[in-house]
């Protein structure tokens, strides 16, 4: 979770009373004191040093603000850590709550308010870009994927359609194909995606094999997911992926696995989630430990009013606290801002658990207007 302002001023506080503070002395000879670095600097961390010093030197400069903001959401993605997502809005601090700033500054502030969770916001960005840059092929994509989590997928449709016509065939293509695929034609999606696959880019694999590994799920195609999302772990490993693999390998009991893949990758609230959930099916003894992380996590979240992992929050509740009617009001707050597979499914699990099925009564609605078709649901619904 990020930092809130408090929290950070209290970090300032303790650095700049340090010198006044009591010598510290370690209560045994095994007390790590501080960790130092064992290895050269790679590429990436010595070309942010070299972004950071020119941001210090030139705090108006977009250009540089920007390419520090790209790498940082780019390192945040992959590496699931979400202090790189604070580093890339602090790289754009200067043209923040600029109602009007640089079209590259406002693509990249919507991408984070997009990860913040704070959709509204993030398509009047989105909608000003494309307005102002009609080929912006990303702000169209981005669009696209915003809409869809919020299930307007007759808009996201659009916004994938305007792919090809500015010159990204093979993205427009693959847009709405994911969009198919959650419309009640997942056999004929996953069957022009394998196609697609063959014929595009190897850059945009990666983004080809996720849908399909997601397809698979929905489809009960465990073999061909497990390959798909193995495959993209070993290529291509962002923290998305390993989310939803751990929840697929979760989903097929292989519990043991999901701690080997996780127990350290603990900063990512979603990834420590799923290691306290094969902690819990496997009885393992760091779990209370966990819960007790976690619960931390989710209070300091709530005491700077962010509401980002509602769902997370949710599953969290149900599965862990054992509280179904706290965690059913939590996921139907959450399916009023987002409507993915994962949203329905918390809802209508924690409805089921505390005995009001009832109140999963918009989620069905959702999934029969819409087609949906996934085999995760279908006991639910």
């Amino acid at each position: 979770m990020r930092l809130s302002g408090r929290a950070c001023c209290l970090l300032i506080t303790l650095v700049t009373g340090m010198a006044q503070a009591a010598p510290f002395t370690p209560a045994s000879d095994r007390e790590v004191i501080e960790t130092l670095r064992d290895r050269p600097l790679s590429d990436e961390e010595k070309n942010w040093r070299v972004l950071r010093a020119q941001a210090r030197r030139h705090p108006q400069d977009a250009d540089v603000a920007t390419r520090m903001a790209r790498q940082a959401i780019e390192i945040s993605r992959r590496d699931g850590d979400p202090r790189w997502m604070g580093q890339a809005q602090g790289a754009l601090q200067a043209w923040w709550t600029q109602p009007a700033p640089p079209t590259g500054v406002r693509l990249l502030r919507a991408t984070i308010l997009q990860n913040q969770h704070d959709f509204a916001p993030a398509l009047r960005d989105l909608d000003a870009v494309v307005r102002q840059d009609p080929a912006n092929a990303q702000a169209w994509l981005t669009r696209a994927s915003v809409l869809q989590v919020l299930g307007r997928y007759d808009e996201a449709r659009t916004a994938c359609e305007a792919l090809p016509r500015i010159g990204a065939p093979w993205h427009g293509q693959a847009c709405l194909l994911e969009l198919s695929s959650l419309q009640g034609q997942g056999e004929r999606a996953m069957a022009a995606l394998q196609a697609l696959r063959r014929q595009a880019p190897p850059a945009l694999h990666p983004w080809l094999s996720l849908i399909q590994a997601e397809l698979s799920e929905r489809l009960d195609r465990p073999a061909e997911a497990d390959s798909l999302y193995q495959q993209l772990l070993l290529t291509a490993p962002d923290a998305y992926t390993e989310g939803a693999y751990a929840d697929f390998l979760l989903d097929q009991g292989r519990p043991a696995e999901v701690i080997e893949r996780l127990g350290k990758q603990q900063r990512n609230d979603g990834l420590l989630l799923r290691l306290a959930l094969a902690y819990a099916q496997t009885k393992d003894a760091r779990l209370d430990a966990t819960v007790q992380a976690l619960r931390a996590r989710f209070n300091a979240a709530h005491e700077r009013g962010d509401a980002v992992h509602r769902r997370e929050e949710a599953r969290f509740t149900l599965w862990l606290l054992h509280r179904p009617e706290a965690a059913m009001k939590l996921a139907k707050a959450n399916w009023a801002v987002q409507k993915e597979p994962a949203d329905a499914r918390i809802l209508l699990e924690a409805a089921r658990a505390a005995q009001q099925e009832g109140m999963a009564g918009p989620v069905r609605d959702f999934m029969s207007r819409s087609g949906w078709s996934d085999h995760r649901l279908d006991t639910l619904k």
